[in-house]
């Protein structure tokens, strides 16, 4: 674990020297894009080598479904209640 908050730490000193350089913000935002894609390439190869998750998709699916419902639900009742509370003109009111 200290390995990754080291390497995490010698990125934002890294980020914050280059920052300043256009070039490089631009060439560092194409890799990190093509990192994405990779990383989400091998993860799909590795929830399609497990017999175990291949299996059990249908049901993963439901759950993932009712999680994702859940979550937009309730980022849209609390922003409602948000806007409300916070934003709405008092004459609206």
């Amino acid at each position: 674990m200290i390995t990754v908050i080291l390497i995490m730490l010698v990125g934002i000193v890294v980020g914050i020297w280059l920052r300043t350089k256009p070039k490089f913000v631009l060439v560092n935002d194409k890799l990190i894009t093509y990192a994405i894609y990779l990383l989400l390439l091998l993860l799909g190869i590795s929830i399609g080598s497990n017999k175990i998750i291949v299996a059990n998709l249908p049901i993963l699916g439901v759950k993932a479904l009712v999680i994702t419902l859940g979550a937009v639900f309730g980022s849209v009742l609390l922003a409602w209640v948000t806007y409300r509370v916070f934003f709405k003109p008092k004459e609206q009111q």
